[in-house]
């Protein structure tokens, strides 16, 4: 019995401000490509059945490009492996913060799919003696009966699927914003042949037989720790295949098509404008095949304004125009300590935190997503201060 198990696909995310020859934002070009690429991958490997573990949409309310693309696919999917049922559950990021809302996530059941979005549902299919517990993000969000998460024993193969936050697994400032905690102990004590999560974006084993499959393409507010926690482990994107009679999990490596590098940090520290101009210049130009449709960071430590100001920024201009992004991250030096009140220590705080802070606290509607406005309040604030510094504002 094998499994194919999916996560994260994130269709209709947008990021930057590229567009393509017909006028769509790239960023959501290349994540739908990147499920189309999957989708083919899937189809080829053949399994007995196939588990969605959330977020197929990057939002409640996807594009129409984006809801064509997740039909189209999954639709294939289905015609190409009749036999192989499909289990798809609603992630954080395609659930409605209301009921009244709706999901799109339901339009998916008319072309075949077992569509789990509100409460936990247990789907059987015996003629591959399997029994899938999907359990959507939304049950997951208040009191629940984890107890209940139990293999049936009516069924040789029993497999779990839900999108959580397991506590203690994420390096700080990796995962993605608003998963909803699961312990541990919740996802080994059910006696499952496997447990399939979707949420965090890097491919995982949280226990044997317990894995994240991770996402399909760059899609998470940190992608830059994202691809150096990639690199440190000798991963990339893709999906997992389980084989439940074996115990084994085989990786399935679907390296993205555009090339995102976060480059090895400078220190400008007691350079001159020219200095530090010659030192990035000396980064840019070592990247392997170039920036072209590329996104790239550089961060460069101890900027102070000044500094910021007199480097050379029309010479980037051409770096900007071959990369799909080209982000120069120039941070100010650390805030010296000073006293307020009775001796108390404290520093400034950047703007930044003190955006997102705001943004973090204020009442906002019900189906507005807090996390992915604080994210945008980051990147519009690090727009305006790179089009300062560039003379463009």
């Amino acid at each position: 019995m094998r499994i194919a198990h999916l996560a994260d696909m994130h269709l209709g995310f947008r990021q930057f401000q590229r567009l393509d020859a017909s006028g769509v934002n790239q960023r959501e070009v290349d994540v739908a490509a990147a499920f189309r690429r999957a989708v083919d991958a899937v189809i080829a490997q053949r399994p007995d059945a196939v588990v969605l573990a959330g977020d197929l949409f990057h939002s409640v309310r996807p594009t129409n490009r984006a809801i064509i693309e997740a039909f189209t696919g999954l639709r294939r999917l289905r015609e190409a492996l009749p036999a192989a049922p499909v289990v798809l559950i609603a992630g954080n990021h395609d659930t409605p913060r209301s009921v009244e809302a709706g999901s799109i996530l339901k339009l998916m059941g008319t072309v075949g799919v077992d569509v789990v979005d509100d409460a936990p549902r247990r789907l059987d299919y015996p003629a591959l003696d399997l029994s899938v517990l999907a359990v959507p993000h939304a049950s997951l969000l208040g009191p629940r009966a984890t107890g209940e998460w139990r293999r049936d024993d009516r069924f040789r193969h029993n497999v779990l699927v839900l999108h959580p936050e397991v506590p203690g697994l994420f390096p700080e400032g990796v995962t993605d914003y608003g998963g909803a905690r699961v312990e541990l102990a919740d996802l080994t004590s059910g006696g499952f042949d496997y447990v399939a999560l979707g949420h965090y974006h890097i491919v995982s084993e949280v226990a044997p037989r317990v894995w994240y499959s991770g996402s399909l393409e760059y899609t998470s507010h940190n992608i830059w720790g994202e691809w150096r926690e990639e690199r440190r482990h000798g991963l990339t994107k893709g999906f997992l295949v389980a084989d439940l009679d074996a115990g084994s999990v085989e990786r399935i490596n679907l390296p993205p098509a555009r090339r995102v590098m976060d480059l090895e940090w400078l220190d400008a520290a007691g350079m001159t404008a020219a200095e530090l101009d010659t030192a990035i210049h000396g980064r840019l130009v070592e990247v392997p095949l170039g920036l072209d449709g590329a996104v790239v960071r550089l961060v460069v430590k101890n900027v102070p304004s000044a500094l910021a100001h007199a480097l050379n920024h029309e010479a980037l201009r051409p770096w900007r125009a071959a990369a799909l992004q080209l982000h120069l991250d120039l941070r100010r030096p650390e805030p010296p300590e000073r006293l307020v009140g009775v001796g108390a220590p404290t520093s400034a705080h950047p703007l930044a935190e003190v955006v997102a802070d705001f943004l973090g606290r204020r009442p906002l509607d019900a189906d507005l997503d807090r996390a992915r406005l604080v994210s945008l309040g980051r990147e519009y604030l690090e727009e305006v201060e790179r089009a300062l510094l560039e003379g463009e504002g």
